[in-house]
């Protein structure tokens, strides 16, 4: 494994375990916000998954030179 590869593999380690965190601690989340409102929940929740393919969408565009 060269310098890219690795570097490329702990980079999605490191996503996936930072959005693994946030969703094992996302049923308190959304509990929480939903007291204060259903709607603000759906919204973060919404945020959550966009955010998940937002990174490797973002991270993909910037190895292709774009």
């Amino acid at each position: 494994m060269d310098d890219k590869t690795r570097n490329a593999a702990i980079a999605a380690a490191l996503i996936l375990g930072g959005f693994g965190l946030v969703a094992f601690f996302m049923p308190t989340i959304m509990l929480s916000l939903g007291e204060v409102s259903p709607f603000l929940a759906a919204i973060v929740a919404a945020l959550f998954v966009l955010a998940f393919f937002g990174v490797f969408w973002l991270r993909s565009r910037a190895k292709r030179g774009d």
